[in-house]
């Protein structure tokens, strides 16, 4: 949620940051609003201590046995005037709070402006490309020559874009979840519920903006979730944390559920965009003052991954109108998949300073002055497994169509070759 005392002193920041990410408001409504309740909260204060006065008279007034008739009667229409104008604030509240919610996170100053991905910028690379001069399966060739993914079973079982991993993929899906588990070190293992309550997704910014995107139950009071990012930030939930806790790491493997209504028209083959799918979670609990030093480490963790793999890849840094809903600033992780001919992201690290905060009202007490004031919160992808099993397969397998197991996941796998 966007900080109120920007809002108050520097709107015009917040009426450009938010043009950046393709979002037309008028700012002044929410100031608006923002001073019609601050005003009806300071005639509350003075109503309600005007009515103190009057009751302290009555008090007077009745000890000396003297008629207070006049003042009962100023105390009960000031009792009125209160009741009236404390429902009238708390209207002005909620609207302000709904129509905050519904905002997108303001941009940090060092992304760079653009309207979509054709202008995020590429920061690095690292590894060789494939020899672009040999001819890849794609993995959906390799999974059904191999005997290791059916989709066709997978959909009469669930639907379209729910994988069924068999045999030694089955065994390459946890193989890839363990390693990368026991990988990042440093950060506290949780196994997390993958059903919340609605406040959890709130918090992380996908309601009620993105709540077609989600799959929750009849009732709609639990919502499964798309990224254990979602159980991970709400851990601290309504929480104070000492600033000597800090910065607090963590890290799950969890399935995700999404419904991808957004997807029509793109890439859904295979493994490419999937409606449940593993993934090993980060995220990152830091002061405001570290948070961009905590986002570049943490894009240097997940992207470990990948060097430890032998994988292809890059970092691009998202532009303004690139940028998700909650997001500050973001990396974005792409591997190359040469079946496929094509760059996929499998990670994006991203700092939320302190939106996701705000909305989850998790703070911590600085030390030196014990003030409280909102954390940072980050995560990111470390990683997701599908498009990172398809670049694994595309990448590694070999002229007469078996694939080697790169050299870190072969203890996990108990094997050298899937043939």
């Amino acid at each position: 949620m966007i900080p109120l005392s920007i809002l108050r002193d520097d709107p015009g920041k917040i009426q450009k940051g938010l043009e950046a990410k393709g979002v037309s408001i008028d700012i002044n409504t929410l100031v608006t609003l923002d001073e019609e309740h601050r005003a009806a909260i300071t005639k509350l204060d003075s109503l309600r201590a005007e009515k103190n006065k009057v009751s302290e008279k009555i008090a007077e007034l009745k000890r000396n046995s003297e008629n207070a008739d006049s003042d009962i009667k100023a105390m009960q229409s000031l009792g009125g005037q209160i009741d009236s104008l404390e429902a009238s604030a708390q209207d002005l509240k909620q609207s302000l709070t709904d129509q905050l919610f519904g905002l997108p996170n303001v941009p940090h100053d060092s992304v760079p402006s653009g309207k979509d991905a054709a202008e995020n910028k590429i920061i690095r690379e690292w590894g060789e490309k494939p020899d672009e001069r040999k001819t890849y399966l794609t993995h959906l060739e390799l999974g059904k020559n191999l005997n290791i993914l059916d989709m066709e079973r997978g959909s009469k079982i669930s639907g379209s874009g729910f994988p069924l991993y068999v045999n030694h993929g089955a065994r390459l899906e946890r193989a890839l979840i363990n390693f990368m588990l026991d990988h990042h070190e440093g950060f506290t293992e949780i196994f997390p519920p993958f059903l919340t309550q609605s406040s959890s997704p709130t918090t992380c910014g996908q309601l009620p903006k993105f709540s077609d995107d989600m799959y929750s139950t009849e009732d709609g009071n639990l919502w499964l979730i798309p990224t254990a990012e979602v159980p991970l930030t709400n851990i601290h939930q309504d929480e104070i944390l000492d600033e000597d806790s800090l910065p607090i790491y963590y890290k799950a493997y969890s399935a995700c559920f999404r419904r991808e209504a957004g997807s029509y028209g793109k890439e859904t083959r295979g493994l490419l965009r999937v409606h449940q799918f593993n993934k090993v979670e980060l995220v990152k609990f830091v002061t405001p003052e570290s948070s961009y030093d905590e986002l570049e480490s943490l894009t240097l963790q997940a992207e470990s991954v990948l060097q430890a793999l032998g994988i292809h890849y890059r970092i691009v840094e998202l532009c303004s109108g690139d940028l998700s809903f909650a997001a500050a600033k973001c990396y974005d992780i792409e591997i190359w998949a040469p079946g496929e001919n094509r760059w996929l992201e499998v990670s994006s690290c991203s700092n939320f300073e302190s939106f996701q905060a705000r909305r989850g009202n998790i703070r911590y007490r600085r030390t030196s002055d014990k003030k409280v004031d909102f954390v940072h919160t980050l995560n990111g992808s470390g990683l997701a497994t599908p498009r990172l099993m398809v670049a694994l397969l595309e990448t590694f397998h070999t002229e007469d169509g078996t694939v080697e197991i790169p050299d870190a996941l072969q203890d996990y796998m108990g094997k050298e070759v899937i043939e």
